[in-house]
């Protein structure tokens, strides 16, 4: 969230006038378990009114797999009482989180069999999925890398991923999730992977960077970012 949002962004301003400032407010977690996710979840309130004094334009909720482990649909709970926070202090603010933005940039693109690729271990990964499928989604296939620290999420080579994309079954699939977590780097890989199977690509973070310039009433163009930011939605 802190990285490849911000540098998209940054991207983005190369072609398009408008200018961005970043400002952000963190949950606490170390190990990526559903215990600690839970705990983290409840500090998103904290975190909301905190930045709602900042009277920011948009607020972005970076993690997926915390919102997708509290039960499915639950995107749509939390943006919903986190706008509530921004409205208790004054200031209505969008909130767009990335589990909610994966989900609507895949209806966007027009997804109905996907691939992907998750860092978290194989239960949450499994939570993931069926949150997904339950959104109308078929997960042909997907890879759980099993990184149960989150610093180590974020160290992940994101080079590795057309290697793990390419032992993946990609029959009949029409969108590449290629990581569904905004902690674990994937934007250098995008446009290899799309140049490699000739399917669009998407990320928790574009999908997040795609839903925040909606919400700001820009056009969602961000230069080497994937089928999605590509103009062409």
């Amino acid at each position: 969230m802190e990285t490849e949002i911000p540098a998209m962004l940054n991207a983005r301003q190369q072609i398009r006038p408008e200018r961005f400032t970043f400002h952000s407010s963190r949950m606490r977690m170390k190990k990526v378990s559903k215990e600690e996710l839970a705990a983290m979840d409840i500090e998103s309130d904290r975190c909301a009114l905190e930045l709602s004094d900042a009277h920011v334009d948009v607020m972005g909720y970076a993690c997926l797999v915390a919102i997708m482990s509290m039960g499915l649909g639950y995107h749509r709970e939390s943006e919903s009482r986190l706008t509530k926070r921004t409205l208790e202090n004054g200031v209505e603010t969008p909130i767009v989180t990335s589990a909610g933005a994966l989900v609507d940039g895949l209806k966007v693109m027009g997804a109905k069999r996907i691939a992907l690729v998750a860092p978290y271990m194989k239960p949450l990964t499994e939570l993931v999925v069926d949150y997904i499928r339950n959104e109308g989604f078929d997960v042909v296939d997907y890879r759980a890398l099993e990184i149960p620290d989150n610093l180590d999420v974020a160290r992940h080579d994101p080079m590795n991923l057309p290697e793990i994309v390419a032992s993946m079954n990609l029959d009949d699939v029409d969108t590449i999730v290629l990581s569904a977590c905004v902690q674990m780097p994937s934007l250098p890989a995008v446009q290899k992977v799309e140049a490699l199977t000739g399917k669009p690509v998407v990320t928790a973070a574009i999908a997040t960077t795609y839903a925040m310039l909606k919400k700001l009433d820009l056009e969602p163009v961000v230069p080497g970012a994937g089928a999605l930011l590509s103009g062409a939605y």
